[in-house]
């Protein structure tokens, strides 16, 4: 499964590296695959294997580029106290002009679709508003910021019953705002899917993946 590094340019002027997972054989359709709040990391890279794996071209843009390039960090307080900085000086803006680069660069494979994580989670439901995308948010912290605007394109929501960072209220104002998404809720705390951290629960991420692969093969290819 042959992976290597691509430069993108986006339509408002910057230009971010991102990572690329390319599938054994013809690919199935494109995936991008959007950051936490801890850059294109390990952990992140992994994940565009995974659907490299399932068949996809995964691209995963390095959206802290227009910031500070090759952010890679740990799940520990000073890389949380970082990114969580570097989100605040890129916005949404930035971030999904990153993300429809990627998505331009992964047409090549066919459809394409979203799938983001944390910070990511909510970018990806900004691509699914703004883009028609099919899109996959994994937890994502930001989406209530969102609920005014109407999707365009297909969504699907994961979200830990026992994630601190987002309270029931705001999950089910999400819920409300998209009665036709896929909406599922595990016995998991944030980050579930991440296994280099303490909350990964691997029963709700091997089920979200399974979820994740068959809306993208019913959306994307």
């Amino acid at each position: 499964m042959p992976s290597k590094t691509m430069t993108l340019h986006t339509t408002d002027g910057q230009t971010i590296s991102a990572y690329v997972a390319e599938p054994a054989g013809k690919p199935r359709g494109g995936i991008v695959v959007v950051q936490e709040i801890f850059g294109v990391n390990a952990h992140i890279r992994s994940v565009a294997d995974g659907y490299a794996a399932a068949g996809y071209l995964a691209i995963a843009p390095a959206v802290f580029d227009s910031v500070e390039p090759h952010v890679e960090l740990g799940y520990d307080a000073a890389g949380r106290d970082k990114g969580l900085s570097l989100v605040s000086a890129l916005g949404f803006e930035r971030a999904l002009a990153s993300v429809q680069a990627a998505a331009r660069a992964a047409a090549v494979a066919g459809k394409v679709g979203v799938v983001g994580f944390c910070w990511g989670g909510s970018i990806a439901y900004l691509a699914a508003i703004r883009d028609a995308l099919p899109a996959v948010s994994y937890y994502g912290g930001r989406n209530v910021q969102l609920v005014d605007q109407k999707a365009q394109g297909p969504l699907q929501f994961h979200y830990g019953l026992r994630d601190a960072h987002i309270s029931e209220a705001d999950r089910e104002a999400v819920r409300a705002a998209n009665p036709t998404a896929e909406f599922y809720v595990y016995d998991a705390d944030h980050g579930f899917n991440c296994d280099v951290r303490p909350s990964f629960d691997a029963p709700s991420a091997q089920l979200a993946r399974e979820r994740a692969l068959a809306f993208f093969a019913k959306h994307v290819g």
